[in-house]
């Protein structure tokens, strides 16, 4: 099954990169460089060092954000989630936060922050918060009421039935909103360096995209997304690792 699954995936990547190239070479765009060329590039700023000096500036907000973002998100939706009065309050903002075109507010955050890490660092959690906080709130709110109902004929207090029967129980849904809240960590990352400075891996694609060197610039975009799935993989794997034998669902009796 293992290895079906990893052929499958490997027949998926050389269709999307033979498609690629095929369209690189028609070509569809004198801006569009073909896969060869793009790897070409990619190959060259690997080896002379600087897409690593470029994710070294990158990963510095996407780190921080996503980490406060996991702490306060997975916070406030135990929170949101246990009460429904805080639902009501908060729940509405991160829906509106959601579903609003976060980008508007960059300029804002730049006025407020200035131009420096600070800003890059709220644009990844205004990016990655709203999905993790939405995702705790929902499992933690329809964690089955058996349970619930179990721990508290066994004169099991409240702290015991958060940790002990709660947490447990809605962890598989919350991880799985975690990995969704750091793929869009990964896009408020990128977008800050698009529209605040650019640095990092951004500063590759603006500068890149100025002077005409679009295999260079499709090379980043190419990094960005290997890393992004590459680490979400890796999260996948730890959650079911974490929840074997439970990675679809509750835990049940």
């Amino acid at each position: 099954m293992t290895n079906r699954s990893l052929m499958l995936k490997l027949l998926s990547a050389f269709l999307v990169f033979g498609a690629w190239e095929i369209a690189g070479r028609i070509p569809i765009s004198y801006a569009f460089p073909t896969f060869v060329e793009s790897m070409a590039a990619l190959a060259r700023m690997t080896f002379d060092g600087s897409i690593f000096h470029a994710y070294g500036e990158t990963l510095k907000p996407l780190i921080v954000g996503v980490a406060i973002s996991t702490v306060l998100g997975i916070g406030l939706g135990l929170w949101i989630g246990l009460s429904e009065r805080f639902e009501w309050l908060f729940s509405p903002i991160f829906i509106v936060m959601q579903a609003a075109p976060l980008a508007a507010l960059i300029p804002l955050l730049v006025m407020a922050y200035g131009i420096g890490l600070t800003s890059k660092v709220f644009v990844v959690c205004i990016m990655a918060m709203p999905v993790i906080v939405l995702s705790t709130s929902s499992a933690v709110r329809n964690t089955p009421a058996s349970l619930k109902e179990m721990a508290t004929s066994f004169l099991a207090r409240d702290h015991h039935v958060l940790l002990k029967i709660v947490i447990p129980a809605a962890s598989p849904v919350i991880f799985s909103g975690l990995r969704l809240g750091v793929s869009a960590g990964f896009i408020g990352a990128i977008l800050a360096e698009l529209k605040i400075t650019p640095t990092g891996v951004g500063d590759i694609i603006t500068y890149s995209r100025s002077i005409a060197d679009y295999p260079s610039m499709y090379a980043a975009i190419f990094s960005i997304i290997v890393l992004a799935v590459l680490f979400l993989n890796l999260l996948e794997k730890i959650e079911n690792l974490l929840f074997k034998g439970n990675d679809r669902g509750y835990v049940t009796d």
